[in-house]
């Protein structure tokens, strides 16, 4: 995959991030529950890998010589189901029914409810597994003439998860280098900040004891991102991981490096924010404003 972004292309994925986050805020907003902090600051991650990297056609989701994305993080599903719907896997207008009864798009991936998603998940620390099965299982298939890769995508906060440390002795074992784990840094879990709950640094060395080819960089860097998966993909002869630091929350003032947005929506009452009948408008300002530097058209 050739890395080069030009500016024009970046302009582009900025726009795409845009409009997956208005997006996340509205489908939150509709189903008055979910998670805010991980889909927002994932966005640009999400938008360079739907629109630039992966190798996929929404017109035919079970195409064979498909990338696999596998989301182990499943409640940040709202930037998945946003970035699929822009990429036109399904309707956007469909995002609003996200977490209604009968919706496929359920408040954790579904792949039954939604074929085009390559797992379900939920239970965090499993799809780590998930994926390194996959991958051996390509191989299996198609030996080393396959050039698809697997990226499975997880939070910093489900390493605390001794599942996921059995996973990358396997993946080191199989030296499977067509997987590329991307962690989304945030630094920030349910009940508190991780190194408060539970210290993960120096993160970079605990990966590469395990013997993955280790990749840190800003998540929200559109250019860093794309070099960082190209020299994770030209690593033949082990596993990969891209560390990637982003801001929880990002694009929205009042939830920025703030955990607790971080299984919480807008409009969610809480001490030292925004009236709750408040935050979804001044989201939204934010997120077409890119926080006021420009003007908006709809206000």
């Amino acid at each position: 995959m050739s890395i080069n972004l030009t500016d024009e292309k970046i302009k582009f994925l900025e726009e795409k991030a845009k409009d997956i986050r208005i997006s996340i805020i509205e489908m939150l907003v509709a189903a008055g529950s979910g998670h805010s902090a991980g889909p927002l600051g994932m966005a640009d991650i999400f938008a360079t890998l739907y629109f630039f990297i992966l190798r996929h056609d929404p017109k035919k989701p079970d195409w064979e010589g498909r990338d696999r994305l596998i989301l182990s993080n499943g409640h940040i599903n709202p930037v998945l189901y946003s970035t699929m719907a822009h990429a036109g896997y399904f309707p956007v207008a469909e995002l609003l029914t996200l977490r209604k009864f009968g919706t496929r798009l359920q408040g954790h991936p579904h792949r039954e409810y939604l074929p085009m998603l390559e797992t379900s998940s939920g239970p965090l620390g499993s799809g780590l597994s998930q994926a390194v099965g996959m991958a051996i299982a390509d191989r299996m298939d198609h030996g080393k003439t396959s050039d698809r890769f697997f990226y499975c995508l997880m939070s910093d906060g489900e390493l605390d998860e001794g599942q996921s440390w059995e996973a990358m002795l396997l993946a080191a074992r199989e030296k499977l280098g067509n997987l590329i784990v991307i962690v989304d840094r945030n630094n920030i879990q349910i009940d508190g900040n991780t190194e408060d709950v539970m210290p993960l640094e120096k993160l970079s060395h605990k990966f590469e004891s395990f013997n993955f080819h280790v990749e840190e960089i800003d998540g929200h860097d559109y250019r860093a991102i794309a070099e960082a998966v190209g020299r994770a993909q030209a690593v033949f002869d082990g596993p990969s991981v891209i560390i990637a630091r982003t801001i929880p929350g990002k694009g929205v003032s009042f939830m920025e490096r703030d955990y607790k947005w971080h299984g919480s929506p807008p409009g969610t009452e809480m001490a030292g924010e925004p009236p709750k009948d408040e935050q979804a408008k001044i989201a939204l300002h934010d997120l077409r404003t890119l926080g006021g530097q420009i003007t908006s058209e709809h206000e």
